[in-house]
């Protein structure tokens, strides 16, 4: 069996990447609430826990709290952040609220060595790491000692090596904390003595057995997008299950330039996966004409598109199993402290759930996953570069790019300019290190003069973030040049747009999928 790290979760903005750090070192890794069970922590079987920051205080009532049965079970344990000031609150020690609060870059002193530290920290050594915090500990747990300090933290990292149970107060797992992905590695591969062999091709040989053992003999139905999600969850399935998968992709109207001819050709001559190709564009802008809401947009589409994949799975005969491409941030996202993860189908394809009248199983086979880990996977099926490489694309496609009404001759506009912004991407070497880049058509209308006339047509705005996991992103640093290029040849070549905008805002951390 893989070794596996188990990550409560308190809160923190940055839990996902957590898990990230661990995964990078080969090890399997999975985010749960912090108040499940005690005995789903020790049926979990993992080799060490980590216990992830949080906004709350400990201090406080209410705030978020764990057992003392996760330190008896004689298995490394990591603090960070809210999870130090928990440990020390559980295990014994004190927590105040404190004047002087601690928020971003600090340079932490090495006061002396302990396990955690082996290999990367030596005693005497100031290093910067990324501070979050108000409250501090105050009192420390017996066994505990101080390894590293700040001025504004006395307690900056702790170490109870006998037990191996170890507290940061900064965050090891942001990049501004430069030798923080080397302090988790030695948590996890040192300390807990963690294999790492969590591999793509492992990882593929494991969820077919799990698949096949799910479905059995059983039909189940693909809902296929054009995305690399719903792609690698085809052929994945298909590898498994071979003609018991039925795909089925609907074409409504709002999808990248020949993409469904690209579905086609991947499906039917890359794959030789069978595909059902439902052309139901016109039924989708009828629904959509007049609304001008984006939540309503959302729900328009994703009530017609079940609709019309119900039709055509009644058509085919039905199925037992419906597959999905459900990632593993959307199931971080769909967790609460009181509940779990949900089962409705995902919003990019369905925003209100599966009908009641859908009697069918779900299949998630990359619901472990990051946008990444899934691009490995394609790669490893041997997918073709130019679709696992592609940029994300939320099922609402264009209808999410025209804030207000959505009209044929938007869809047409936006369509062609997203097109040339793409294929300037392309051309020059930037689409791989760009993690999705999109054109808006704005709402808003300017006048100007082209040529010897007065027109008065749409605004464009040009969008671009860079990230690694889809978890956080920043924007994409275009050079004037090209953005000269790129406005030049929307403004001459798509007729109803004389204006461009640069969007260089940037998300904060969190799933960064436009919506």
């Amino acid at each position: 069996m893989t070794d596996r790290i188990l990550i409560l979760d308190f809160g923190s903005q940055v839990t996902q990447l957590i898990a990230r750090r661990v995964r990078e070192c080969g090890v399997y890794s999975e985010i749960r609430p912090f108040n499940i069970p005690d005995h789903e922590i020790v049926a979990f079987g993992a080799k060490a826990i980590i216990l992830s920051g949080g906004p709350a205080s400990v201090h406080e009532a209410f705030s978020p709290k764990i057992s003392q049965k996760a330190f008896s079970l004689g298995i490394p344990i990591l603090g960070i952040c809210y999870g130090q000031q928990l440990m020390c609150d559980v295990l014994g020690g004190k927590v105040e609220p404190h004047d002087h609060r601690e928020f971003g870059r600090a340079m932490v002193k090495v006061e002396q060595t302990c396990r955690l530290f082996d290999g990367v920290w030596k005693q005497g050594e100031e290093h910067q790491v990324w501070m979050s915090h108000g409250d501090r500990v105050v009192k420390l747990p017996e066994g505990f000692n101080v390894v590293a300090t700040t001025p504004g933290a006395q307690f900056a990292a702790i170490a109870d090596d006998k037990r191996r149970f170890y507290g940061v107060q900064f965050h090891p797992e942001v990049v501004h904390t430069p030798e923080g992905a080397q302090l988790i590695k030695n948590f996890v591969i040192n300390l807990a003595g963690c294999k790492a062999d969590w591999t793509m091709a492992a990882f593929r040989q494991s969820m077919i057995a799990k698949v096949r053992a799910q479905v059995g003999s059983k039909k189940v139905l693909c809902a296929v997008s054009g995305g690399v999600d719903s792609s690698v969850v085809a052929a994945l399935l298909h590898e498994a299950l071979g003609e018991q998968v039925l795909c089925i992709f609907i074409n409504t109207g709002l999808l990248r330039e020949n993409e469904p001819e690209q579905v086609e050709k991947l499906f039917h001559q890359h794959f030789k996966i069978p595909l059902i190709h439902i052309d139901a564009s016109l039924l989708f802008m009828n629904r959509l004409a007049g609304v001008k809401d984006p939540e309503q947009k959302r729900k328009i589409i994703g009530q017609t598109f079940i609709e019309v994949f119900d039709q055509e799975a009644a058509q085919a005969g039905g199925a037992d199993f419906l597959a999905q491409g459900t990632l593993y941030p959307d199931v971080i996202e769909s967790m609460s402290y009181t509940g779990g993860p949900s089962v409705t189908i995902k919003s990019h394809h369905n925003v209100g759930g599966l009908p009641a009248h859908m009697k069918m199983a779900l299949v998630e086979p990359l619901r472990e996953l990051f946008k990444d880990e899934v691009r490995l996977l394609g790669r490893e099926l041997g997918m073709p570069a130019e679709m696992v490489g592609r940029h994300p694309f939320p099922g609402p496609g264009l209808a999410i790019r025209i804030p207000g009404e959505i009209t044929q001759e938007k869809v047409v506009m936006l369509r062609k300019a997203d097109t040339i912004y793409i294929e300037e991407i392309r051309k020059a070497g930037l689409y791989d290190q760009i993690w999705q880049a999109f054109a808006v058509l704005l709402p808003v209308r300017t006048v100007g003069v082209m040529g010897d006339s007065r027109s008065y047509d749409f605004v464009c705005a040009l969008r671009a973030v860079t990230s690694s996991d889809g978890m956080t992103a920043d924007y994409y640093h275009f050079g004037h040049d090209f953005l000269s290029r790129v406005s030049n040849r929307i403004i001459n070549e798509v007729q109803g747009i004389n204006r461009m905008v640069y969007d260089i805002t940037s998300k904060p951390p969190g799933t960064i999928e436009w919506e």
